[in-house]
């Protein structure tokens, strides 16, 4: 069966699945004498639950006409208005035993699951557990229609508020929950005995390795929360994804958007940003599958050179020297504080700050194990400004008193990665010029200022704030000597400031002088003629 692309919403960065195959053999089934109409659904559904055979099954392919591609602007009527409820039916199709009507149903919930008003519905809503449950079944039964399960709860996933909710299904015969880890009909079990079963060299197409790259597709998504990630990290997840990436024959420069291999390297990149399950991952060799990658210069070479980051990969592994890794994804971070993609590789959404600005951390602190020249390579003014004013926005969004802030606030991961990277960057940033500079003064004592902020704000984690408080030291230490990254880091960071609105005042030292006239402190000293 082919699947055709329905880009329903540009925030989710891969476009859902719109199906729009019907079964052959349902073709048998009485054709009405006219289109179905909205009016149809609840007659459409009595006979889909009490009626069985080619009754049943015609009614549901009514349903799925209903919101098949020519009519998509049923599909969110169908789910939200509250007129019909249709999801639980279609929920009670999966697990017949007639293939059509199981077919049926697989395709209109999985164009049902397009919309965005509707994923909320049917992975958090009243009839969720049926549907997760239905879909789950079938593909724990290896049914035919396994791939448009995994489809079906990849679109699901999709909404994020859905996706920890989504892996802690796990039903008991007996209708209690049962640690997802421990029962084998748990959705993480289900996928991890699709992955572990999948044979080792599948025909492209065929139903089983469609089936595994969705599934993948499902994992990449749920793979984004941390408390997923620690679960995958118990299973046989991590390996199987990595040997997707060892066993392929074709060359990342060949891999489209959505292959099993596009998928695979998105779900180690993904995991391996957790701890709880980066060492799964590095037990089963990531880091030697994924290296090459880097080399490639695209979309995958992103994702690789991010996963070796946080797979800890020393500095010598990462191409040029390092230069085009730090371009690469300081050119993320920058893309993704401006709400843009970049054309032909990532759309906006795709990628999270926090995700990011961790890599970025984890290739400063590969380079500080090296010297000051490697963190050099990634101390580029551009960069360290960015870095700079990820933190200090956060310091004014903190405080409501302050006016002015950022079209982009920042969360507190984000923020303690930035400065955290700024820290490993102070060899580079702090190296001396020549002579004396009042630009150079000036740019010590507000960065400091900021950190120094940034460090006692409430929010902030230990570790950022002993980076943010070791950086500001370091750096206000510096001031009497020209600082050239430093100095051009900072201008870049105020044209910012001043670009936004910010006030410019606030992180200025509090410290004032002492103003100085006659009648002030040396007024002692007018009869003695010392002043002329």
């Amino acid at each position: 069966k082919s699947s055709k692309a329905d880009a329903s919403s540009p925030k989710e960065g891969v476009a859902a699945l719109s199906i729009d195959d019907a079964p052959e053999s349902s073709k048998t089934a009485p054709i009405p004498s006219r289109p179905p109409q909205m009016e149809d659904i609840p007659d459409l559904i009595e006979t889909m639950t009490k009626e069985k055979g080619e009754k049943a099954a015609a009614a549901t392919k009514r349903i799925y006409e209903l919101c098949d591609v020519g009519h998509k602007q049923n599909r969110v009527p169908m789910v939200c208005s509250g007129n019909y409820d249709v999801l639980g039916p279609l929920a009670q199709c999966l697990t017949q035993d007639s293939g059509d009507g199981r077919h049926l149903a697989c395709l209109a919930l999985n164009n049902l699951s397009i919309p965005t008003e509707n994923k909320r519905v049917m992975a958090l809503g009243p009839s969720s557990a049926a549907v997760i449950g239905g879909l789950c079944k079938v593909i724990a039964e290896d049914k035919q229609e396994s791939y448009l399960c995994c489809i079906c709860l990849m679109n699901l996933s999709f909404l994020e508020a859905s996706i920890t909710t989504m892996l802690q299904h796990s039903p008991a015969a007996d209708g209690s929950h049962v640690p997802p880890l421990d029962n084998p009909s748990s959705l993480l079990r289900i996928l991890e005995k699709l992955l572990k079963n999948a044979p080792a060299v599948s025909k492209t197409g065929s139903g089983k390795s469609e089936g595994v790259r969705w599934a993948c597709g499902l994992i990449k998504n749920l793979a984004k929360s941390e408390e997923n990630a620690a679960l995958f990290g118990k299973t046989d997840i991590p390996k199987c994804v990595v040997n997707n990436i060892k066993n392929t024959a074709a060359p990342p420069s060949r891999w489209t958007s959505n292959s099993l291999e596009d998928f695979s390297l998105f779900v180690i990149l993904n995991l391996a940003q957790w701890g709880g399950s980066r060492g799964a991952l590095i037990e089963a060799g990531a880091t030697d599958a994924v290296k090459p990658i880097m080399a490639e210069g695209d979309l995958q070479s992103l994702k690789a050179t991010m996963a070796c980051a946080f797979l800890g990969a020393p500095w010598s592994d990462f191409p040029d020297g390092g230069s085009s890794a730090a371009k690469s994804i300081s050119e993320l971070m920058t893309n993704i504080v401006e709400k843009k993609g970049k054309d032909g590789h990532y759309a906006y959404g795709v990628f999270k700050l926090y995700t990011a600005t961790k890599a970025y951390r984890d290739l400063c602190h590969a380079a500080s194990l090296v010297d000051a020249e490697a963190t050099k390579v990634l101390a580029a003014p551009s960069a360290v400004a960015l870095c700079l004013q990820v933190v200090s926005d956060l310091v004014l969004a903190a405080d409501e008193e302050m006016n002015g802030g950022s079209k982009y606030v920042p969360d507190n991961k984000s923020a303690e990665y930035c400065a955290m990277a700024l820290e490993y960057m102070l060899p580079a940033m702090l190296q001396e010029g020549d002579g004396k500079s009042n630009q150079g003064d000036k740019a010590c004592a507000e960065i400091s200022t900021m950190l120094t902020m940034y460090g006692n704000l409430a929010g902030t984690s230990e570790e950022g704030k002993e980076s943010a408080k070791k950086a500001a030291a370091e750096i206000k230490a510096a001031a009497g000597t020209a600082r050239p990254i430093l100095e051009v880091s900072h201008d870049s960071w105020t044209q910012y400031r001043k670009r936004e609105g910010q006030p410019m005042d606030i992180f200025l030292a509090s410290e004032k002088g002492v103003e100085v006239d006659e009648s002030g402190a040396f007024d002692f000293l007018k009869c003695c003629g010392i002043f002329g």
